[in-house]
Formats: structure tokens, sequence, C-alpha cells
């Protein structure tokens, strides 16, 4: 390949890396930040989420009926719609992040409450619903990675530095 082309490919790939380490974790934790402000919002609206009914019943399980239907749904959209806030703005990450690990946990609930309805044949065609709580692997995941950087860490670019 010509020299220059080569050249030009490695000096863009540099720079490409770097304004990725730069912006990626911001990024990560901003769209994630949108994700649970809107689907905790919707929450808080009667008849626009579709996770309402399998929430609520789990909910209900895990506290024992102590906590209606009507209340818990209001304290989960809120719940999400406080961590979306705490990642678009980074506030207090600390414990936004503990609310969000602890929402997690609540979320993969389901699999083993109401497994009927979470798969269609167990344990490896997920329903509808099943896709939607199983995607939280890769929000715990990105929880971990913003986590990593609550402290000042930062992704690095250059890899001999990373090491």
């Amino acid at each position: 390949m010509n020299h220059k082309i080569t050249s030009f490919l490695y000096r863009s790939d540099i720079k490409i890396t770097r304004w990725m380490a730069r912006y990626g974790i911001l990024f990560l934790r901003i769209s994630m930040g949108i994700v649970f402000l809107w689907f905790g919002a919707l929450k808080l609206f009667p008849g626009l989420s579709p996770a309402v009914d399998l929430a609520t019943r789990t909910i209900e399980r895990l506290t024992f009926g102590l906590i209606e239907p009507g209340v818990s749904i209001i304290i989960l959209g809120t719940w999400e719609s406080l961590i979306g806030i705490g990642l678009i703005f980074g506030l207090f990450m600390r414990a936004t992040l503990l609310l969000l690990f602890l929402q997690m946990l609540g979320t993969i609930t389901p699999i083993f409450f109401f497994p009927q309805e979470v798969f269609k044949i167990i344990p490896y065609a997920p329903t509808l619903e099943g896709q939607y709580i199983l995607k939280n692997i890769v929000i715990i995941s990105a929880g971990l990675v913003v986590g990593a950087t609550v402290r000042g860490g930062k992704v690095v670019d250059n890899p001999d530095i990373a090491n």
C-alpha cells in the first residue's frame, strides 16, 4: 500500500482512538442516563410503559405484597428517573450507580419468579419481556465501566501506558 495512504490511515486511527478514549465514557454515561430517564418517566404515566405489569408483579412478590402495584410503579419510575438524571448530569455518581445496580438486581428476578413469561422455551428462547430483561447484562457492564471512572479513572488511548 502507498506510504502516504498508510501514514494517513495510521494518523487517523490515532486521532479517532484518542477521541473515543476522551469522550467514550461521557457518551456511555449520558446515553445510559437517557434510557433510564426515558423508561422511568414512561412508568409515571399510565399505559405508556409495556413493562408495568411484569414490574409491579415482581415488586409485589419481592415485598411480599406490602407495596401495592400503583405505588410500586411510581417508586420504580421515580427510582429509574433519578438514576437517569444522575447519569446524564454526573451527579452523586456513587449513589446513582448503587441505585442502578440495586435496580438491576430487581430486573433479573422475573427470570426466577415468572420463567414462563420470560421464556418461550426455558432457558434459551426468551420472550420479548425476556429479551428486555436479558439486555440488562449490557447495562450492568456499562455501569461497571462508568463506575471504574468515579474516582478519576480514565480510558487511555496508548497501549504502552495501559499495562
